[in-house]
């Protein structure tokens, strides 16, 4: 059906580019939003604001998986339509609709049309031969992180002019992002999947890294998603403003803009997951540094360090998920990535409400540590047994 629909015969690096840019504006208004909207607004718990975090993740993750399915079995033009179409909708009507429960329900309707269009947006990412796969992923990252700098830069001020200016500047994002996929993906890619005869499965050794991969990048992204909402509570309990805490993610933005070139130059030489191994040891070691911060500098070395580690090791990831799935379903394994990351957003917030109301910030972070730690060793040592 997408070739009903085709006009080129690949998409432009360019038009992946500013989707994913659009796309995580939209999530980087939203995620430290929800937080501290339904904790100093709405009156809700964290454990009820991370409880509401997990569905819409949990939303999302079954819109990764559908994605996959769609982007290797329907049409991957249309499933973009699909996707980015249902966040237009449900943001349009948070503009008007923002009370409780209403504004839960509606960001469960985002988070599925989100993870639908992530694995679409990096299933057709996957598909361009004229650059190579380490080179397009690490320009989506910087992409994903110009988004970031955008939306955290804004919502720190915004906020003061009320829930709805908010809210309205989302879904001039997602207007934006639902043209391109209309417009720019209207690709057949038909000719860039498997044939039929050929084997649509990985072997079993990379199947493994594949999977201890995901369990890596779900306990980072369940440790990242905490400051994208218990740690902006944190961050205010301490007596430091919130737009401060959006000034520390405008920091990693900027960092990230600005030294990705430079790291993907001094990193070119080696190999992929030697790579990434090095840049999540430095992430996680920011987590154990939080559990000796409380005051606003220590806030922001603890950023500088997470982003070395994030700019090191982050990009290569779903590089390197692609260069495992030789003769596998692209959108399936890119699909199975993105489930690993809203999975660990489902579970971060809502394991950090429960640890922070039964325990301490210090037992969380530690916790956190351990668990990124744990995963990269587990990773690293079935890599040295396999060599790939």
């Amino acid at each position: 059906m997408s070739s009903l629909f085709a006009k080129k015969k690949q998409i432009s690096l360019t038009a992946v580019f500013w989707a994913t840019l659009l796309l995580n504006t939209g999530a980087a208004f939203m995620w430290p939003l929800t937080t501290i909207y339904m904790n100093k607004m709405l009156h809700k718990s964290l454990t009820t604001a991370g409880t509401t975090l997990l569905v819409m993740s949990l939303m999302m993750m079954v819109g990764n998986y559908v994605g996959g399915i769609l982007f290797d079995r329907w049409s991957p033009y249309l499933a973009g339509l699909v996707g980015a179409g249902m966040s237009l909708i449900a943001m349009i009507l948070l503009i008007f609709f923002h009370s409780w429960p209403i504004f839960g329900i509606l960001l469960v309707v985002v988070g599925f049309g989100d993870g639908i269009s992530l694995t679409i947006d990096n299933s057709f990412a996957a598909t361009i031969t004229h650059h190579k796969t380490r080179q397009v992923f690490n320009v989506l990252y910087i992409a994903l992180n110009v988004g970031v700098v955008i939306g955290t830069l804004l919502v720190g001020y915004l906020l003061a002019l009320g829930i709805t200016v908010i809210f309205t500047v989302t879904t001039v994002c997602y207007i934006v992002l639902f043209i391109i996929m209309a417009t720019a993906f209207r690709v057949d890619v038909d000719a860039m999947k498997p044939a039929k005869k050929e084997a649509n499965h990985v072997a079993p050794h990379r199947m493994q890294l594949i999977l201890l991969m995901c369990l890596m990048v779900f306990a980072i992204y369940a440790s990242y998603a905490l400051w994208e909402s218990v740690i902006s509570v944190h961050m205010t309990n301490l007596g430091i403003p919130f737009r401060n805490y959006s000034l520390l993610w405008t920091l990693n933005g900027f960092m990230i803009v600005i030294g990705q070139p430079f790291v993907n130059r001094l990193f070119v030489n080696l190999k992929l997951p030697v790579q990434i191994g090095i840049g999540v040891f430095i992430f996680a070691t920011s987590f154990f540094l939080l559990v000796f911060t409380s005051q606003y500098y220590m806030f922001i070395i603890v950023m500088v360090v997470l982003t070395i580690g994030e700019m090191i090791g982050f990009p290569g990831m779903p590089a390197w998920i692609d260069a495992l799935a030789v003769n596998g379903r692209k959108g399936k394994y890119q699909g199975m990535y993105n489930v690993a990351i809203s999975m660990g957003r489902a579970v971060g917030p809502l394991f950090g409400g429960i640890m922070i109301d039964e325990f301490s910030y210090q037992a969380l972070f530690l916790t956190a540590t351990i668990a990124i730690v744990v995963a990269l060793f587990l990773l690293m040592g079935r890599y040295l047994q396999v060599g790939r």
